[in-house]
């Protein structure tokens, strides 16, 4: 047992968020939290960091356990380097690698008194650095740096990086700290697909237990074995991923309902009998015993339906002409930095294109340059575009939520304005809330409100299941498998991109590419490609530059992959190496010319080393 939590209630004011919370977290184990925006997921989190005190009931947690947690607001903060910053986390293994070193330069000149005395020490440091793995310390901080994005930013100082920088260089060194108990509270936020796979996949290994808080579907399926579920101030524990808990949360409620109901026809028999015999001497014994029955019936409450989801409609008036937007030979840049070279894009009418690529390539700026006049961008007849822009850049922060939306749309009535954002999940008591103090949830759903009145027939949405809980996800892909409209949309979310994109394009090398294919296809082609490392096949459409490499870079390319595969090699047999003759200094402690021999094949090791370690960093720069 790493957690346990027995009848705890908290509450914030007069407002109580849940009560008889009572669950046990074990080691390695791998546990998913959900629930609606606001229902106490995080305080539930920091109770168990301590940070909070229950207002009833206990939490518990092992002694000497070590936990990490990220915390979706929080990032690292540090004068230091990218890379020196990680290196902290191994000073001991460092200093381990170090001692061993000068023990070893020593024994090389000891007088055989001595030489007993630093051979014990040598075993025992061999001891300590083989239980830690500390030669492979760097590896690991080039792994995990290099998997999370940091390949080319290892000398750049954290505290110029922007916050969602600092966000996963806070999980990078979690990470590598590999606490008993990870605690992970939104982590994909900030994350491109191809970290986030990668993310999933050194998770899977992950030797500790996680708790994850995450909207993403994907992630909560591939790494939990347990959801824990808060909805109106009680948690429920499903076994299971996130899949295997919308099964059995259905049949839970169905079967609660079914007992209720059969309960509720029990007492309505029991109360008929009564009535029409009690009155009756002959009966009124019988009926008796039936009021006694009914006293000590044990009575179901009636089962609450779950929350009700917003509920999404896209809309319009009339539909465009087959060619819904052309842009020929374009360049894209932000500020001097090219992101997009000589590419072409077209959108047909009814497709639903999702648009991807790492951090940084320019998907939200190649949104914004397709709504632009340009005069290469070529939109078809009634094209009517409707933009969601995940910066809420058209929301006045001192407006209210009703006048926000009134404003923008005053032809609505006030009820049908009312109603619209009732709809999109907004309540009556938050008409009045101004904007500023809106939830992320909230704001999306004003901003999602706003795009539905306007009825575009063509729709750029950036982002827009950010800060939406699942339901409201759910929602929100409903509406938009339903739009028989046109769609082009960047999102991080994969179960998202998988249920709505008919077409996927893709930002890489600075080159756009088109699949005419939904996004399990485009995954199942890119593994392929990446894998057998040959060109896009024929149902790959590229802009004119192709995206391919001159046949010299491509030889270039191959040559540095080659080298990196040698040195890595080269590396291992010298680790091998180094272990063996560091067995050997203990078993040949009386022997000096062996001793000395040993000392120095280990000195030009080292040597071989710090040189292959400087070339490698050079190569994967």
């Amino acid at each position: 047992m790493l957690v346990s939590l027995e009848k705890v209630a908290f509450s914030y004011r007069d407002a109580r968020i849940f009560t008889d919370v009572c669950f046990t977290l074990h080691e390695n184990e791998r546990v998913g939290l959900i629930g609606g925006n606001g229902e106490g997921k995080t305080t539930l989190i920091k109770l168990i960091l301590g940070e909070l005190v229950p207002d009833e009931g206990s939490v518990f947690a092992k002694n000497g356990m070590r936990l990490g947690y990220l915390d979706q607001t929080g990032g690292l903060d540090s004068d230091r380097t990218v890379y020196e910053e990680m290196k902290q986390i191994f000073a001991q293994d460092e200093a381990l690698i170090e001692r061993l070193r000068e023990t070893e330069q020593n024994m090389a000149h000891a007088d055989e008194e001595t030489m007993r005395v630093l051979s014990a020490r040598a075993e025992s440091i061999n001891k300590q650095i083989a239980a830690r793995d500390s030669y492979r310390y760097d590896v690991r901080v080039r792994t995990v740096l290099n998997g999370m994005g940091f390949q080319n930013t290892y000398e750049q100082i954290i505290s110029t990086m922007s916050g969602g920088e600092k966000t996963r260089l806070k999980l990078c060194r979690l990470l590598l700290e590999e606490p008993d108990l990870l605690i992970l509270d939104e982590p994909t936020n900030h994350l491109d697909l191809k970290t986030l796979f990668w993310l999933e996949e050194y998770l899977s290994n992950f030797k500790g237990s996680l708790l994850v808080v995450s909207h993403d579907r994907y992630f909560l399926d591939k790494l939990t074995s347990r959801t824990l579920e808060l909805e109106r101030g009680k948690l429920s524990s499903y076994k299971g991923n996130y899949s295997k808990y919308k099964l059995l949360k259905a049949e839970k409620v169905t079967l609660q309902l079914k007992e209720y109901e059969k309960q509720q026809e029990e007492i309505a028999h029991l109360q008929d009998y009564v009535d029409r015999n009690l009155v009756r001497a002959t009966t009124a014994k019988s009926a008796q015993s039936r009021v006694k029955q009914l006293e000590k019936m044990e009575r179901l409450e009636k089962p609450v339906p779950p929350p009700a989801s917003p509920r999404f409609s896209f809309t319009y008036a009339e539909k465009p002409y087959e060619r819904v937007l052309t842009c020929e030979k374009f360049d894209l840049k932000a500020q001097e930095k090219v992101l997009i070279k000589n590419a072409s894009f077209q959108l047909l009418r009814g497709q639903k294109c999702a648009l991807t690529g790492d951090n940084g390539t320019g998907k939200t700026t190649l949104l914004k340059y397709l709504l632009s006049e340009q005069p290469n961008i070529q939109k078809g007849k009634f094209v009517k575009i409707a933009y969601y822009d995940q910066e809420n850049a058209d929301l006045n922060p001192e407006d209210s939520v009703l006048y926000a939306f009134w404003g923008a749309h005053s032809l609505l009535s006030q009820t049908e304005a009312r109603k619209l954002l009732a709809q999109s999940g907004l309540q009556a008591e938050d008409m009045e809330k101004k904007v500023k103090n809106l939830s992320g949830g909230e704001r999306a759903k004003l901003e999602l409100a706003l795009l539905q009145a306007k009825h575009g027939n063509v729709l750029f949405l950036d982002e827009p299941t950010n800060h939406l809980d699942l339901p409201a996800r759910e929602a929100l892909e409903e509406a938009l498998c339903r739009f028989d409209g046109t769609l082009l949309f960047v999102s991080h979310d994969r179960y998202f991109i998988r249920a709505v994109a008919t077409q996927v394009a893709c930002i890489e090398n600075r080159s756009l590419t088109l699949f005419d294919g939904d996004y399990e296809s485009f995954l199942s082609d890119r593994n392929q490609k990446n894998t057998e490392e040959k060109p896009a096949p024929t149902k790959i459409k590229t802009s004119e530059t192709g995206g391919y490499r001159s046949k010299e870079e491509r030889a270039q390319e191959a040559k540095r992959k080659t080298r990196i595969k040698e040195v890595e090699k080269a590396l291992e047999q010298l680790e091998t190496e180094e272990s063996q003759l560091n067995a050997q200094l203990t078993e040949y402690a009386a022997d000096f010319s062996k001793i000395q021999a040993l000392c120095k094949r280990l000195e030009e090791i080292h040597a071989q080393t710090d040189l292959l370690y400087r070339e490698y960093e050079t190569l994967i720069d």
